[in-house]
């Protein structure tokens, strides 16, 4: 079955109903009555947190489920195995090229503003609390490797059970090549998969009902324990932080989406509701089931949307990154520790290994953060006690920035394959909606996926196994 055949759930559709029944209107009121909530009656605020712990916990429970079907049914749904591994090599290249250029940004940003310098803060002073401490531990015990031998889980069963997503792609993967390498045999198999993929995203809808209720319950939360009062207090770094992240996605993003004959400003439209799903609940994971969805409906293919998205979310955390080089220099700026270009390149290579493989944990940023710290040695660990009030403000530009980029990053991988048709991209873009494809256009892929068929060696059977 070609990729194109291959039944997939419908993108949601946008564009037709008022403003006032979209997802994204009532996520934002949402947002809105959370702060308010939060910074009046600050006691309530904490008490609803349940409610948005809840609703991210559903979400969560369907992405290992979702992200396992989407990889084995792109795998299954392909027609050479060669086709998986070039996708999966180009996914791996282009993310490190856009780790590189958020490390940059932010490094480049951090020496031209200055955020840090004035605070004068002695190390010494600094005693290390509460979670701050548990992160730094677990940042000084991670060792750079940690990516890689974090690859295998224990068990396929204990990956799913604790939501390694990076676990749940190395299973998939291997079960996927497996699963076309039987042949006729998996054929069955492959369709079940399809059919089961309705089902889950068809539960993910009615999670989704639940979405403005979720966001108002987070917001609340944060706004309540932390106060409105702790954005001000290191206003400058947040500033920078959210502005860089800003250039990162209009400049470097733009940039690319450029190259490639698409307008970003349209595709971040096009992405609204996830975008603001993700500000309402703080983590860039509840929006991957929608964002796979809205990428198929692009007319990416489904093997590259369900390689290149999940493993993003491991590897190419372009607002970590930026996060990261940021909050290393200004804690050193903060405690009047000098570093020199060759010491900041040093910390630049370090970030490129600690940044890796932490989507999905929580207190992710500060793990990496004092991992490297930890590593490096000239910048005392003991300063993120600087940022700690106030990460958790910045973690929804890390995760709308994280978003940005694996969107990107697909189209671009999407591009490499010579599987993206950028007239359909923008038509689906500029109406807001999939249309279909013209019969030329269908007949046109599957000309070309015949032609790398006979080019590609055959697929051994499990009796020359």
């Amino acid at each position: 079955m070609a990729p194109s055949d291959a039944p997939a759930p419908s993108p949601p559709e946008t564009g037709k109903r008022p403003w006032y029944r979209q997802l994204y209107f009532w996520v934002l009121t949402a947002i809105v009555t959370g702060v308010l909530t939060g910074w009046l009656w600050p006691s309530v605020g904490t008490g609803l947190e349940p409610v948005g712990t809840t609703f991210v916990a559903a979400i969560k429970m369907l992405i290992t489920p979702i992200v396992f079907l989407t990889v084995v049914g792109g795998i299954g749904s392909v027609d050479s195995l060669g086709r998986v591994g070039r996708v999966g090599l180009k996914s791996l290249l282009y993310f490190q090229a856009g780790t590189l250029a958020a490390l940059l940004v932010g490094l480049v940003a951090v020496n031209v503003f200055q955020p840090g310098a004035g605070v004068h803060a002695h190390p010494g002073d600094l005693q290390l609390q509460g979670d701050a401490r548990e992160y730094v531990k677990s940042g000084e015990d991670q060792g750079w490797w940690h990516f890689l031998t974090d690859l295998v889980p224990d068990s396929a069963v204990g990956a799913f059970a604790e939501g390694n997503i990076l676990q749940v792609i190395f299973f998939s993967v291997l079960f996927g090549v497996a699963l076309k390498a039987v042949g006729p045999v998996g054929e069955p198999i492959v369709d079940g998969v399809h059919r089961l993929s309705a089902v889950v995203f068809k539960v993910l809808h009615y999670v989704m009902l639940a979405a403005p209720v979720g966001a108002f319950g987070a917001m609340a939360f944060t706004i309540g324990k932390y106060g409105i009062s702790t954005l001000t207090s290191l206003g400058r770094l947040i500033g920078l932080f959210y502005g860089t992240s800003a250039f990162f996605v209009v400049v470097v993003l733009g940039t690319v989406t450029a190259a490639l004959r698409i307008n970003v400003f349209r595709l971040l439209r096009y992405l609204r509701e996830e975008f603001v799903l993700v500000l309402g609940t703080s983590s860039s994971e509840s929006a991957l089931p929608r964002l796979m969805m809205k990428l198929e409906g692009l007319g990416i293919r489904r093997d590259i949307v369900g390689l290149t998205v999940p493993t993003g979310y491991s590897f190419n955390l372009d607002g970590s990154s930026l996060y990261l080089s940021l909050a290393a220099v200004y804690i050193a700026q903060a405690t009047d520790t000098p570093l020199g270009i060759g010491q900041q390149l040093g910390l630049l290579a370090v970030m490129i290994l600690t940044s890796k493989g932490s989507g999905g944990i929580t207190g992710a940023g500060f793990i990496a953060l004092a991992a490297t710290l930890s590593t490096v040695g000239t910048v005392p660990a003991a300063g993120i006690m600087l940022i700690f009030g106030i990460d958790k403000f910045m973690s929804e530009c890390r995760a709308l920035t994280n978003l940005a980029g694996n969107s990107v990053a697909t189209l671009v991988v999407a591009r490499w394959e010579k599987a993206l048709d950028i007239a359909y991209v923008n038509s689906v873009l500029h109406t807001g909606k999939p249309r279909p494809r013209p019969p030329a256009e269908q007949e046109r892929e599957a000309e070309q996926e015949a032609e790398e068929e006979r080019e590609s060696p055959p697929v051994p059977q499990l009796r020359d196994v």
